[in-house]
């Protein structure tokens, strides 16, 4: 992706690929674009609230239109991975509505074994190169 007038376009191709799994993980450096993408995708999913990164609430709850509920993770400050079992993250991801999640790398053993990966790199040149993977029986570390 070369511009912003892009994301649109590039948001409607990452639902297509990820739409029938609920877990889809962002990936990628900090000021790599995920939350941008998030806001986009937000966007054609008919939800009006502002969207932002919940850096410091650790989770967002927006509703759409047809009152769908999506839940929008950032585990950046997470010091130890059992902090999120505070927040009954294991019923946020087993809910079956859509979780997405940025830094899920800060807990690894608490993601679902089958999710989508949305990798975003930057290039030298500043363009972004987003790889899409399906993850299917994702090994966890403990």
């Amino acid at each position: 992706m070369t511009s912003l007038d892009q994301i649109g376009q590039v948001a409607q191709e990452v639902i297509d690929f990820c739409k029938e799994y609920n877990i889809w993980v962002f990936k990628g450096q900090m000021g790599a674009g995920k939350t941008t993408l998030i806001k986009s995708i937000s966007r054609l999913f008919g939800i009006q609230d502002m969207v932002s990164s919940p850096t410091f609430s650790i989770v967002n709850e927006y509703h759409n239109t047809s009152g769908e509920i999506f839940y929008h993770f950032d585990f950046y400050r997470i010091e130890d991975p059992e902090e999120v079992l505070e927040i009954g993250i294991e019923e946020y991801f087993y809910s079956q509505n859509y979780c997405w999640i940025e830094w899920a790398e800060k807990i690894p053993d608490y993601i679902p074994p089958d999710f989508m990966l949305i990798e975003i790199s930057v290039g030298e040149d500043g363009i972004r190169k987003i790889i899409l993977d399906k993850i299917v029986n994702y090994e966890r570390h403990g």
